[in-house]
C-alpha cells in the first residue's frame, strides 16, 4: 500500500496531511499558501511524488443540513483540474466539523493564537484524512459474527 494525503481546500491556503503506507495514521505536513492553481497543484503533485503517494483525500465541505454549496462546487472543480494532471485517484470525505475539532483539539494544548493560525489548515486536514482513514479500515477488516 501507498500513503494517502489529505487536503483541507480553503481560499487562501490549503492544508496538508499525509497518511503512514500503512494508511492507519494521519499526521498534518504542511499550509501551502494559494497562489494561482498551476502553482498550488505543482506543489501538491511534487508532495505526491516525493512522498510516494497513492491518491489524494478531499475535504468536501458540505453545508450542516448536508447539501452542497459554493465551496463544494469549488473543491469539485479543484478535484477535476487536478485529475487532468495526474492519474492519482482523487476522493472526498465529508469535512464538516474538522476545522472545529482541530481548533478544539489546538486549544486544548494550549497553542497560542499566532500559532493555531499557522497550523488550523494542515490539522484540519488530518482530521479530514484520519476521518476516511478510519473508514477505509473499517471497510478492510473482516468483521467477525
Amino acid at each position: 500500500m501507498t500513503a494517502l494525503a489529505g487536503l483541507d481546500l480553503g481560499t487562501h491556503t490549503i492544508g496538508v496531511a499525509v497518511s503512514d503506507s500503512l494508511r492507519s495514521v494521519s499526521s498534518p505536513l504542511e499550509t501551502i499558501k494559494r497562489k494561482k492553481f498551476t502553482l498550488d497543484a505543482q506543489r501538491l503533485l511534487q508532495i505526491a511524488k516525493t512522498r510516494n503517494l497513492g491518491g489524494f483525500i478531499l475535504g468536501l465541505p458540505r453545508n450542516m443540513d448536508g447539501t452542497e454549496g459554493p465551496r463544494c462546487q469549488s473543491t469539485r472543480a479543484f478535484a477535476r483540474n487536478l485529475s487532468r494532471l495526474t492519474d492519482l485517484p482523487i476522493g472526498f470525505w465529508d469535512e464538516r466539523l474538522s476545522t472545529v475539532a482541530a481548533e478544539r483539539a489546538l486549544l486544548e494544548a494550549d497553542t497560542t493564537r499566532k500559532r493555531r493560525a499557522e497550523v488550523i489548515d494542515h490539522v484540519a486536514a488530518g482530521y479530514i484524512l484520519q476521518g476516511a482513514l478510519d473508514r477505509l479500515n473499517h471497510i478492510r477488516q473482516p468483521h467477525e459474527q
